[in-house]
């Protein structure tokens, strides 16, 4: 640019060189474009799974790696499973939420099965947590019936099911941490009220319905305000022995 600029001080022959490298480090740059050009056609093909779920990853976040608005949740590294009933959940009207089950109208078991191992396969770092800004009496009771439950009330732990390090279990039962306190609570509530449901047993359901709104805003408040320590991955099926039998645990 500075080259044309003063164009009227420099010599014909000496601008025919200036341009001429110009003219070579344009076409140097075309090409290194188009060399990197296959790599990102081939990332939004309309037949990989990647393009396939763009209608998920905007709400979800790329690679499923979570919303920004602190509502909707990470979906990458759950287990496939409880990623498969989910979608099964929301396609058959047993979770409430009138544009997922608009989404996944109509597609069958199979796809939404590779759609749950597409996101299951995504493994990308969690932002640091965002504390809470409650009580420490209310911290502390989070921590405790996260971790130790409440057997006064016939409440297990949260680590009973979703392992020590809350990272989840394998086949369907998923880690608790990494997710915001606002869905966390919204979903505890929606089981609840009866807005989301499980397959039978419907262990979550009846866990609850023992939950007093203290609580669910308690677990809520700790469950977000935790790190996630990697590497975080479910524990392997049958290392846990469940205090009640769930439904999703059973694979379909």
């Amino acid at each position: 640019m500075l080259a044309l600029i003063s164009f009227c001080s420099v010599s014909l022959p000496r601008f025919g060189a200036i341009f001429r490298v110009m003219a070579a480090a344009v076409v140097a740059f075309m090409a290194t474009s188009a060399l990197a050009q296959p790599a990102v056609q081939d990332t939004l093909r309309p037949d990989t799974m990647a393009a396939r779920v763009a209608a998920c990853t905007a709400c979800h976040g790329t690679q499923g790696r979570a919303g920004t608005d602190g509502y909707y949740p990470r979906l990458a590294g759950k287990p496939q499973e409880y990623l498969y009933h989910q979608l099964l959940n929301f396609r058959d009207d047993r979770r409430q939420y009138r544009p997922m089950a608009h989404l996944l109208t109509g597609l069958p078991d199979d796809y939404l099965r590779e759609m749950a191992a597409y996101f299951s396969e995504q493994h990308v770092p969690y932002p640091a947590p965002t504390r809470a800004q409650v009580a420490s009496a209310t911290m502390e009771a989070g921590r405790t019936l996260a971790l130790n439950g409440d057997a006064a009330r016939g409440l297990p732990a949260c680590a009973s099911c979703h392992g020590a390090a809350l990272s989840g279990l394998m086949p369907a039962i998923p880690g608790l941490l990494g997710l915001p306190r606002d869905y966390i609570g919204s979903q505890i509530g929606s089981w609840k009220n009866g807005l989301r449901r499980a397959a039978a047993p419907d262990c979550m359901a009846d866990i609850a319905d023992k939950l007093t709104p203290t609580d669910i805003g308690a677990l809520a408040a700790w469950l977000s305000s935790q790190p996630v320590v990697e590497p975080y991955a479910p524990e392997a099926a049958g290392s846990l022995r469940l205090p009640a039998e769930c439904g999703s645990q059973a694979q379909r």
